[in-house]
């Protein structure tokens, strides 16, 4: 048997755990994790799988995407500061998209002479010592830590998961060198139950009431939400609520499916559009639930006299330096819980049925009519492609129990009001702002729920974003083949859209160019097939693309490789 070392010790601790992937990106930093891994597969001891990863982005979006359907964190490896700054952009996401993981990252060994074993023996062992190493993504960590000693690695490993799935969730990263990893050490043995993450939070005594009484009297309750679907059970609740008063329900910003989006109180979704709301203009009492961005006040905001009120696993946003929006109640819950309580409570109560019924046929009665007008955009504008279109035939192949993953950026409101979107837990954004996720995710994703589709709806920029060669060779390694859809639109249109909402009157408003064109286009799909043999189409023509779909859904299900189909779109 091989001999127990803090590196081993490691991996023990993510079994114990219950991780079942490490996403890796393995560097001279790893040499007894990599000793420790092989002498696992050698003695058919139990061990996470690992997966190769040649970006880290790629890595860190992966296990991104498996909490999001899971809500269990995996582990992530990466190589030193460099590893760590190749993160960047996926850290952002985990941290805002309040994804548990657990990021690994060695450090330069801290001896020079031979004084412990994995001493420095290599040139870049000198180059990649650096000052503070976690301080490079300090911010963004629900735990940061460096393993000092041996004998207390797996303490440090379950205590930082146990951080990373407790609300608000988010990323862990731990560092240690290379003599710390190989040291021997004594097995130690961990109660797993003493490191459970904190239980769920509840509405205090008489709160459930209040809301429930509030909600009740108002004339034009609505209900703002982004991400309370992490937590499938919440939309169960969240139904029933609106259902029981007849309460409107607005997505903002959403990066999870919310709420059914046939279901009549569903009002829609709302982004950057610069317009007031008018379902929020004309809310009484509003109540916002998980939500990072509930409105944007320059342009949309609820009436003056509007009572607000807040429910969120982290309502202060106390990451987000800038932040507030004039609730008058305030309350740090879990949805999933809160609701429950607000749903007993209402079950006991007396309130008002004529007036729950014409708030919802008030709400019933908006839905049709946005429904009506959606329909007409899905008609193709002759033989050109328009985001719309695009989203409703590929809604239309994939079927209701696809998994869609969308980061199409400026047709984010396209995806979500034209994919048609029923059961909670098919409906994912990144809820970050650093482009790049989604390949990675539908990696992660199809790990999660190996027996569905996925389908990845990206923007063009954002699928160069996402180190497609490293995706789509992970997925034909990895056996995770998934179908991903290009908003080829030609380039970045959300920088001009941007300046043009500064400056409407401004040169870039003038079609001057702006650096944001990507022409000559890219073969898309032809970097897919190149990395991983996937099936490749490229769209150009409204009449050709079901069937160019309907191909690609063949190939990911039935010769089990990654399909992308490049679509040439115009704004509608």
């Amino acid at each position: 048997m091989s001999t127990c070392t803090t590196a081993s010790a490691f991996l023990d601790a993510l079994q114990e755990a219950g991780v079942e992937y490490i996403f890796a990106n393995l560097g001279s930093d790893h040499t007894s994790l990599i000793e420790a891994m092989a002498s696992a597969r050698h003695e058919n001891r139990g061990s996470p799988q690992l997966i190769t990863c040649p970006h880290e982005m790629v890595a860190l979006s992966a296990a991104h995407g498996y909490a999001q359907l899971t809500g269990r964190a995996q582990a992530v490896i990466v190589h030193v500061d460099c590893g760590t700054q190749s993160l960047a952009g996926a850290v952002h996401n985990a941290a805002r998209g309040r994804a548990p993981v657990l990021i690994f990252a060695g450090t330069s060994p801290a001896t020079q002479e031979g004084e412990a074993r994995g001493s420095r023996n290599e040139f870049i062992h000198w180059l990649q010592d650096v000052n503070d190493q976690r301080a490079l993504v300090r911010s963004y960590m629900r735990y940061d830590h460096e393993l000092r000693v041996g004998a207390n690695v797996k303490q440090v490993v379950h205590r930082a998961l146990q951080l990373a799935h407790s609300d608000p969730q988010g990323p862990a990263y731990v560092t240690a060198c290379r003599e710390v990893l190989e040291q021997e050490i004594e097995p130690v043995t961990i109660d797993r139950s003493r490191w459970a993450p904190i239980a769920p939070a509840g509405l205090p005594p008489g709160a459930a009431a209040f809301i429930a009484a509030t909600l009740a009297e108002a004339r034009r309750p609505l209900i703002i939400t982004s991400y309370i679907g992490r937590n499938t059970a919440a939309v169960g609740e969240l139904v029933k609520l609106c259902e029981s008063l007849g309460i409107g329900v607005l997505e903002s910003v959403p990066s999870y499916l919310n709420f059914p989006h046939d279901m009549p109180l569903h009002q829609g979704s709302q982004w950057n559009e610069q317009r007031q709301n008018t379902t929020l203009a004309e809310a009484d009492v509003v109540l916002v639930i998980d939500s990072d961005v509930p409105w944007i006040p320059t342009v949309n905001r609820p009436s003056a006299t509007a009572h607000i009120i807040h429910l969120d696993v982290d309502p202060l946003k106390q990451q987000i330096p800038l932040w507030y929006i004039g609730a008058q109640d305030v309350f740090r819950v879990d949805a999933a819980t809160a609701l429950a309580q607000i749903n007993d409570y209402i079950r006991e109560m007396r309130y008002d049925g004529v007036a729950a019924s014409q708030r919802r046929a008030h709400y019933q009665q908006r839905h049709a009519e946005r429904r009506a007008e959606l329909q007409k955009r899905e008609i193709p504008n002759g033989s050109v492609i328009t985001p719309e279109y695009l989203t409703a035939c590929v809604s239309r192949v994939i079927g209701p129990d696809a998994v869609v993953l969308s980061e199409a950026v400026t047709n984010y409101r396209a995806v979500f009001d034209h994919c048609g979107r029923t059961q909670p837990g098919t409906l994912f954004c990144s809820g970050g702002g650093s482009l790049g996720w989604n390949g990675g995710a539908a990696i992660g994703a199809k790990l999660a729920r190996p027996e569905a589709l996925i389908a990845s709806m990206t923007g063009d920029g954002t699928y160069l974003f996402s180190i497609p060669s490293s995706v789509h060779w992970m997925a034909r390694r990895f056996q995770t083949p998934f179908l991903q859809v290009v908003y080829n639109n030609g380039g970045w249109s959300a920088p001009r859209s941007s300046a043009v909402a500064v400056h409407p009157e401004g040169f870039a408003s003038r079609g001057v160019h702006i650096g944001t064109s990507f022409d000559p286009n890219p073969d898309y799909a032809g970097i897919a097939t190149a990395a991983g043999a996937a099936h490749a189409e490229r769209v150009l023509i409204a009449e050709d693309l079901v069937n160019a779909l309907e191909r690609a859904v063949h190939a990911v299900r039935e010769e089990r490789r990654c399909a992308v189909v490049d679509a040439r779109i115009l704004a509608g």
